[in-house]
Order: C-alpha cells, then sequence, then structure tokens
C-alpha cells in the first residue's frame, strides 16, 4: 500500500492524458496505478478524475480500460458509456443529480451526447426528463 501522497504533477498529468491520449494512460498507471483514483481540483471546485476526463471527452477506450483496472464508476462516466440501467438507478435515489455539474461544468446530458451512438438511449432518456422539468416551470 502507497504511503506517501502522489505528486500534484503526476496526477496532472495522467488526467491530462487521459483526455486522449491512451499511450500515456497506459505508460502512467504503470508506473503508478494509484492513479486509477486520484483526482486534481483545477479551482473553484472543478475536481476531475482520469476516468471523468475520458468520460466528457467522449474517449470510451480509455474510461473502459480504467474501469478495467479499478477505477470509479460515476454517473457521468456511465452516461457517456451508453449505461442506462446505472444512471436511472442514481437518479432514482438522487434526482437532483441530473442537474449536477460534472468536470469542468459540464453537463450529465452532454457527457451522454459523446457517448454518440451507444449512449444515445441514455441521451434520449435525460432530454426527456430535462423537458419534464421544463414543463413544470
Amino acid at each position: 500500500m502507497r504511503k506517501e501522497p502522489l505528486s500534484d504533477e503526476l496526477v496532472r498529468a495522467f488526467i491530462i492524458a487521459a483526455h486522449g491520449d491512451f499511450e500515456e494512460v497506459k505508460k502512467l498507471v504503470e508506473q503508478e496505478p494509484a492513479l486509477l483514483h486520484s483526482s486534481m481540483n483545477w479551482g473553484g471546485d472543478d475536481w476531475e478524475s482520469g476516468l471523468g476526463a475520458a468520460a466528457h471527452t467522449g474517449n470510451r477506450a480509455i474510461a473502459e480500460w480504467l474501469l478495467e483496472r479499478g477505477a470509479r464508476m460515476d454517473i457521468f462516466t456511465a452516461a457517456m458509456l451508453g449505461e442506462l440501467s446505472i444512471v436511472k438507478a442514481i437518479l432514482a435515489i438522487q434526482p437532483n443529480v441530473i442537474g449536477a455539474p460534472g468536470p469542468h461544468g459540464i453537463s450529465l446530458l452532454r457527457h451522454a451526447q459523446m457517448g454518440g451512438e451507444p449512449a444515445l438511449p441514455v441521451y434520449e432518456y435525460l432530454e426527456s426528463l430535462t423537458l419534464r422539468e421544463e414543463v413544470k416551470l
């Protein structure tokens, strides 16, 4: 078990790579497996993990690889991957999460949109909930 905290520089390099440099992500996780659970506050309460970076940029391959190695699934990643049952389950117990900002303030709906065709059912579901909320107002 690791006793020293990860350096900010290493965490920053990992998260930046997770936006789209799959080979660098693999290299860094091989070097330091604890990066799977690291996150960075970019300022203004803008927290992001490597998985979050892959999710909001639609990098399915990176996200799936990180999950296979033990990264923790969240609703934003589930939305991008098209995991409708996970998204529905979380929203059933925490309905206000639909409006919660993800990394960089990116919405849950936008994460689903970044997932492309495989995430279309999630996108349509979230859009229907959003439209229902607008009608109530």
